[in-house]
């Protein structure tokens, strides 16, 4: 089986609010945010995926969603979804 390792937005169909994140199995990842395990989104649920980038090394991803929640920009993270690409450097 082959994990889809790297950066992932989430969109609360509760309050459009979105959720950064990474990680080294989206498709586990998912699984938990659905069931409620991520305490930073059990309360934004339902939730959809609306942005994933892949990654070679974890390590790249995470400094890339630091990065983002940094930011704390809704027009930023809006952009890279319609984009479909982060154009942020390591």
């Amino acid at each position: 089986m082959i994990k889809k390792q790297g950066i992932y937005i989430l969109q609360s169909l509760k309050n459009s609010s979105y959720y950064i994140g990474s990680t080294i199995d989206l498709t586990n990842k998912l699984h938990e945010h659905k069931d409620g395990r991520v305490k930073s989104t059990k309360n934004l649920r339902p939730l959809k995926l609306v942005f994933f980038q892949k990654y070679d090394q974890i390590k790249l991803a995470r400094r890339i969603e630091y990065k983002l929640k940094k930011l704390k920009r809704r027009d930023i993270i809006e952009k890279i979804i319609n984009d479909g690409f982060v154009i942020l450097g390591p």
